[in-house]
């Protein structure tokens, strides 16, 4: 096919197809065009919504604006610093876009977003196409980018396609308050410990306030699932209503998102370590995070829920220094689907049995913002070099980024779940660290010397796109 062969000087190659504007899309549309090859993204929204999203813009952030801990001793943080050094352009908007948030990397969503949209959306060598697509192009060079929420009939084409049933999880967003409507006499600003910025208002409990809150949540309304949803439903670990963990006991919560540990009001009763103070430290903490750079939205950490949303705001104005909340964005819980990649994707995030085809983003499990931003990097980067003729890259193993890819192409497929960024998958050190900081800050120096390499070696800077 001629996507297949090296296009000659003076003739424009056939457009590469980019089938979804989400996180992964907008990063595999843009490495694409710059990398010197014309790209039509499809994005079906606003003439179709998903029952997540709310705008028209690319890249909309859904379930929280954070990207994951900042520092590159993190799994979250090596990854941005490995698509920083890639030129992302997701992982660029965040960092012009970030809002404070501790340790995390956050941003102002709807900014973010919107100049997102308006940077790839205007290059030069980008059409895009508001337009359900209703099946995969035949011909050419596609990459499929349309996330945990693919339409119907897409879902249907991609199924016969691969000749399997979907993975199925299920996957909620957390309610947005208004700044003013929190009361600042009982919500305080704190870090853990006092350690950075603090950047969280922190709601705190007594073990009595807990205890009818806990009871509220197993005993609220939920909202109707779907037929369909009913029989598949399984949740995500990761991403566990705040109601489902309330089920799950009474101490849950305490050790999930509602954590009190190293959090205390020192504005009001003095320094966090005054053994006089031991007495106000709270039993139970919710946690806001500032949604955009104003502070005038904050976002409930953890609270991804599936109540109805009467029953959210009955409840969760239960909740100290909340109970008079606005909320501007109520919780949503949808399905999410994804792919069964370890028994159809190569590492290169093609398709084995049509290498033309690419996936990348929740689609072919990987979990997380930067994760998906990652696959669209690496799926628009090969799908760039099959246009000009060349080998499609792996990135090495001992990066985080290959070790994600390495795991979701070779992963037990019986057994496959979608997979975070985390240090587990990343090949072993030569020499034992005991000391897991220490083991963490090791990974990070050898996976980001092997990235320096590896660019070195493959001239990756050039070949994404990217000024070397």
């Amino acid at each position: 096919m001629p996507p297949s062969t090296p296009h000659s000087s003076g003739t424009s190659p056939q457009p590469i197809h980019v089938i979804g504007a989400g996180l992964a899309g907008t990063e595999a549309a843009w490495q694409i065009a710059r990398a010197g090859i014309p790209v039509i993204l499809h994005e079906m929204r606003p003439l179709r919504q998903s029952p997540a999203h709310h705008t028209e813009h690319f890249a909309e952030l859904v379930c929280s604006n954070s990207f994951g801990a900042m520092a590159t001793d993190r799994a979250a943080g090596l990854l941005h610093e490995e698509l920083r050094q890639l030129g992302s352009v997701v992982i660029g908007k965040a960092d012009e876009h970030s809002v404070p948030a501790g340790g995390a990397l956050a941003v102002d969503r709807a900014v973010f977003s919107q100049t997102l949209t308006e940077t790839v959306a205007g290059h030069p060598l980008v059409e895009l196409r508001r337009e359900e697509v209703h099946s995969i192009p035949e011909d050419g060079i596609v990459v499929l980018t349309t996330g945990p929420l693919t339409s119907p009939d897409l879902a249907e084409k991609l199924q016969a396609f691969t000749g399997q049933d979907y993975c199925s999880f299920f996957d909620a967003a957390s309610p947005i308050i208004v700044g003013e409507s929190i009361d600042r006499e009982i919500a305080f600003m704190a870090s853990r410990y006092d350690r950075g910025e603090a950047a969280y208002l922190n709601c705190p409990m007594d073990k009595e306030q807990y205890l009818a809150f806990w009871q509220a949540l197993q005993e609220a309304e939920q909202a109707e699932l779907k037929d369909f949803e009913k029989e598949t439903a399984k949740f995500f670990e990761g991403c566990l209503p705040i109601e489902e963990q309330a089920r799950r006991g009474v101490e849950t919560m305490r050790y999930g998102p509602l954590k009190p540990v190293g959090l205390f009001n020192t504005d009001k009763y003095g320094a966090f370590d005054a053994p006089e103070n031991k007495v106000h430290k709270p039993y139970a903490v919710v946690q806001l995070r500032q949604e955009d750079k104003g502070g005038q939205l904050w976002n409930m950490v953890g609270f991804q829920t599936n109540l109805r949303w009467g029953e959210q705001k009955r409840v969760f104005r239960m909740i100290p220094g909340l109970e008079k909340a606005e909320f501007v964005r109520m919780g949503v819980m949808h399905r999410n689907t994804f792919i069964n990649a370890p028994e159809l994707l190569d590492a290169t995030l093609q398709f084995r049995k049509r290498p033309t085809l690419l996936a990348a983003g929740q689609l072919v499990g990987t979990e997380g913002y930067t994760a998906a931003a990652a696959g669209g990097w690496l799926a628009g980067t090969n799908a760039a070099r099959v246009a000009k003729g060349l080998d499609p890259v792996t990135l090495p193993p001992t990066l985080m980024s290959g070790a994600l890819f390495d795991f979701i192409s070779s992963a037990e497929p019986k057994h496959f779940q979608p997979m975070p960024p985390n240090f587990g998958i990343i090949p072993a050190l030569p020499e034992k660290v005991r000391n897991k900081r220490e083991r963490y800050g090791c990974y990070r120096d050898r996976a980001l010397a092997d990235l320096n390499t590896w660019r070195v070696q493959l001239d990756a800077p050039a070949l994404a796109g990217v000024p070397g």
